[in-house]
């Protein structure tokens, strides 16, 4: 009987290496985004980390409501937005967000463009 039990916590830690956890307790966002990208091999982990992780925080609750980051690859950060003129203020705020992204990740790692894809509603 006790083959079964031990089984079981083997199976557990196995997981648990599987997915990357060292403890038990919570994990940053940031870090979890960090670790997914660079599992998946996305070329910039750690920016997709400190945009996707502080999102909010990196372009303000109102923004934020209507925009949200999809993807960053080779440089481009692409967002969907939920309405045609989301699309027009993120296109104006662009220069400024891109200076924002740079002084979170670094200038090396930061987006260096923005995309934007208008979603249809939910």
């Amino acid at each position: 009987m006790s083959g079964v039990g031990g089984d079981a916590a083997g199976s557990r830690a196995t997981r648990q290496r599987r997915v990357g956890r060292r403890h038990d307790g919570p994990v940053r966002l940031a870090e979890a985004l960090e670790a997914v990208a660079g599992r998946i091999g996305m070329h910039e982990p750690a920016a997709v980390a400190s945009i996707f992780g502080s999102w909010e925080i990196l372009v303000g609750p109102a923004l934020a409501a209507h925009v949200r980051p999809v993807r960053l690859d080779a440089g481009t950060l692409r967002v969907a937005v939920d309405h045609p003129a989301w699309a027009v203020e993120v296109r104006r705020l662009a220069p400024g967000l891109l200076e924002r992204f740079a002084e979170v990740c670094g200038p090396g790692s930061a987006p260096k463009r923005i995309d934007v894809q208008v979603e249809a509603a939910r």
